[in-house]
């Protein structure tokens, strides 16, 4: 396997840190990749990162660091591992209520009664060892064990679709997924063919409800929006608009100390909590938008 090398730094705020992403691009070598990112602990920290098929010049790395008034680049070499064989052999199957997630080497392990969820290595997000992913198929399940039947389901920031094929595994009515990223909504599609699950779940290339697709589809009756803190904040208004009276969102992606600011958002939308839980150090919420009285 190639050799790849990766050179992070971190900054204090948004506007040079994507400066600097934008800064390293110009490298030579050329980086295969550049990310900015927020990271998720409050502290209005950014990270920046870079991965390299050659060892970076870590004298330009310096330059670029100190121009931008960032931390100095911690630069590795990335073992030669092969990660798909990895996460194969380590990630086991799990089950959440009804559902069991599994990867194509644990297809003998299916429990008899089960609603399998096939998710290969080669997908790892999003394969249900995450308290997030965890988080929603439970609450998934208690809905549907509490009565619950989705008529008019969708899946916002479906990463590998894997909620959205748990809810075409119980329910026979529409579903909708959709992903900001191109590539996501190639692996979900990939997975719906693997599930024998295509045409069920349609998948479309959105930034949250910013689809005429799903637009033409709304109102639902379940949401599920497994993403962040920030993007669920920003989302709350257009959940509102896009939820029917009455109906369901499960939200996760959620550190626990942020959980109550998503829920005090949403209630001011008109979307209030029926279930809160804590898996690790993530937050799963199920909450109802308000029916008129």
């Amino acid at each position: 396997m190639p050799k790849t090398w990766t050179a992070f730094t971190k900054l204090s705020a948004k506007d040079p840190a994507e400066s600097l992403g934008e800064a390293m691009e110009e490298l030579e070598p050329e980086p295969s990749g550049v990310g900015v990112f927020e990271i998720e602990d409050g502290s209005g920290t950014w990270e920046v990162g870079g991965y390299f098929t050659e060892p970076p010049d870590e004298i330009e790395l310096a330059l670029l660091a100190a121009a931008y008034g960032a931390q100095d680049f911690v630069v590795s070499e990335v073992p030669d591992t092969d990660w798909v064989d990895k996460v194969r052999r380590e990630l086991t199957p799990v089950e959440a209520g009804r559902f069991f997630v599994y990867g194509s080497h644990d297809a003998d392990k299916v429990p008899e009664g089960a609603e399998p969820l096939l998710i290969e290595a080669a997908m790892a997000f999003g394969t249900g060892h995450h308290g997030t992913t965890l988080g929603c198929l439970r609450a998934l399940d208690r809905l549907a064990t509490g009565g619950f039947t989705g008529r008019n389901v969708a899946d916002i920031g479906c990463g590998t679709a894997v909620l959205a094929m748990g809810a075409a595994r119980i329910w026979n009515d529409a579903i909708i997924a959709s992903d900001i990223d191109e590539v996501a909504v190639e692996v979900a599609e990939a997975n719906l063919r693997a599930n024998d699950l295509l045409g069920r779940v349609h998948c479309v290339e959105a930034t949250g409800f910013d689809h005429p697709e799903i637009a033409a589809r709304a109102p639902f009756d379940l949401v599920f929006a497994n993403i962040l803190k920030q993007p669920l904040i920003d989302l709350a208004p257009d959940m509102a608009k896009h939820l029917q009276p009455g109906g369901y969102a499960i939200l996760s992606g959620i550190l626990t100390r942020q959980a109550d600011e998503v829920i005090e958002v949403y209630a001011r939308n008109g979307i209030n909590l029926v279930n809160r839980e804590e898996i690790g150090d993530w937050v799963t919420l199920t909450i109802q938008r308000a029916a008129p009285e």
